[in-house]
């Protein structure tokens, strides 16, 4: 199963919808907030399946601030990020995760890309495909592969 991760957005899909047609096909696209709209711009435009949490910059949307998923045998948290304070650390973020049971824990909010592994968890952070920071400053977004082992990469656009 390949897997889209993309957050940040504000407003702006088309560099992210060029670079992920040029990828080959995805089964999923997870949108971790900030313009849950633009996640369903890219979910119409590439005919996939989306799965959305709405960030700090999406009051008065329908989406859920937290989903909990299993994909391919794996569970997934998915969030934003803003509500677990992760731009001073990430204890509250991970022990979240931790009491759910993740697998995985996907978060946005900061826009500075990131995968790590914690005690068997996997932490990813897409960056922004629109407004990166960070000292790269690299437009990105993340790509999960489910098969037999799981795969993470940072993809740059």
């Amino acid at each position: 199963m390949r897997i889209a991760v993309i957050s940040d957005t504000h407003g702006m899909v088309g560099f992210a919808i060029s670079k992920l047609r040029t990828m080959g096909k995805f089964d999923l696209i997870l949108h971790l907030g900030d313009y849950c709209r633009d996640a369903e711009v890219i979910s119409e435009k590439l005919n996939v399946k989306s799965i959305i949490v709405k960030g700090n910059g999406d009051i008065g949307t329908i989406y859920n601030e937290d989903e909990f998923i299993e994909v391919g045998g794996k569970k997934i948290f998915l969030t934003h990020g803003h509500r677990y304070g992760v731009h001073r650390n990430m204890n509250n973020l991970y022990y979240r995760g931790l009491e759910l049971g993740a697998d995985i824990i996907l978060y946005g909010h900061t826009h500075v890309p990131l995968i790590l592994k914690e005690n068997g968890i996997i932490i990813m952070n897409p960056g922004s495909p629109t407004n990166p920071r960070g000292l790269e400053g690299k437009l990105t977004f993340g790509l999960i592969e489910i098969g037999e082992n799981i795969e993470f990469n940072i993809i740059e656009i």
